[in-house]
């Protein structure tokens, strides 16, 4: 129960991002499911890639960040920088996907979802180094 108590605040934005996963999950068994596609992406089947590169890319992302925000949190970040890192990832994480449905090609929420993205990689990642160096 304790270390649940020094991560209070990474808690918060898994538990954000457990939500996310969660509708990104639900698209791609409703994509399959609508195009009868069982396992891969179906033959040239745009719609159903698109959803699971969606949900690939969360997944390829989000926990590393998370494992990082939780050991910032554990080495005595402060809870500002927690909650910028965690927000920029919550926010990353949702535009991203909101980007690649408005659009297949390169569109402003999707690039502007990698920023946030690769803000929280790169802050937590240096936060955590100078915590612990």
């Amino acid at each position: 129960m304790e270390i649940l108590n020094l991560l209070n605040i990474t808690s918060i934005y898994a538990a954000c991002l457990g939500i996310v996963l969660f509708i990104l999950s639900i698209n791609v068994i409703r994509l399959r499911w609508k195009h009868k596609v069982g396992l891969g992406e179906g033959k040239d089947n745009k719609e159903l890639r698109t959803g699971i590169r969606m949900h690939a890319n969360f997944t390829e992302y989000t926990p590393m960040i998370l494992v990082l925000l939780a050991l910032a949190e554990i080495s005595g970040s402060s809870d500002l920088m927690l909650h910028i890192v965690g927000g920029s990832l919550l926010l990353g994480r949702i535009l991203h996907p909101i980007g690649l449905f408005l659009s297949l090609g390169t569109s402003a929420p999707r690039a502007l979802g990698m920023v946030f993205t690769f803000a929280a990689l790169l802050v937590s990642s240096i936060k955590l180094l100078l915590n612990v160096l």
